[in-house]
């Protein structure tokens, strides 16, 4: 939530398996409602309510809560900054006499950017034979990834004298203003 306060959530699937089961326990006071909170640190007393919120939790060996700390994802304007870039590399750059798709180079780039992270890209055997790349997920990647990942395409697009559009270069010149807030 925006203000950092905490937010209940039921999690109920209309029209799903036993969604009405579900909906009658509710109504009876018999069923489980899964709490999710949520706090966004944008100060001290919000930061202090997380606090409080944990230290409130029971202990319990057998069924134990579970506390994620995670930074933020990627922004929108990170997002918007990755596809003008993404595209000017499309239409400039063939790869091995190939002319790829914008989104065939995202797959490209963030395989690279697994590999500076010693992390592995996952592939599987296809299903009609084959092996397939598993791809990473931009939308899930946290600001501080994305940053990166804008980085190793501008110094890409840069060692093969990509001309960015007015679009990727404003986009670009900003983030760098801007580093990881963006």
């Amino acid at each position: 939530m925006m203000c950092g306060a905490m937010q209940n959530v039921t999690s109920v699937k209309p029209g799903g398996h036993g969604h009405h089961q579900l909906l009658r326990r509710l109504k009876n006071g018999t069923g489980e409602q899964e709490m999710k909170q949520t706090f966004l640190l944008r100060n001290e007393a919000i930061r202090n309510n997380a606090i409080d919120a944990i230290l409130s939790l029971p202990i319990d060996d057998k069924s134990p809560h579970e506390v994620h700390v995670k930074e933020p994802k990627r922004s929108k304007a990170q997002n918007d900054r990755m596809w003008p870039m993404l595209n000017d590399v499309s239409r400039q750059v063939l790869w091995h006499g190939q002319r790829l798709a914008p989104e065939d180079w995202k797959d490209l780039f963030t395989a690279l950017w697994l590999k500076t992270k010693k992390l592995e890209q996952r592939s599987v055997p296809g299903i009609d034979g084959g092996v397939v790349m598993l791809g990473v997920r931009t939308s899930k990647m946290r600001k501080a990834n994305m940053t990166e990942l804008i980085e190793i395409m501008f110094w890409f697009g840069s060692e093969r004298n990509v001309r960015w559009s007015d679009d990727s270069w404003r986009e670009y010149e900003w983030s760098q203003r801007k580093g990881k807030a963006a």
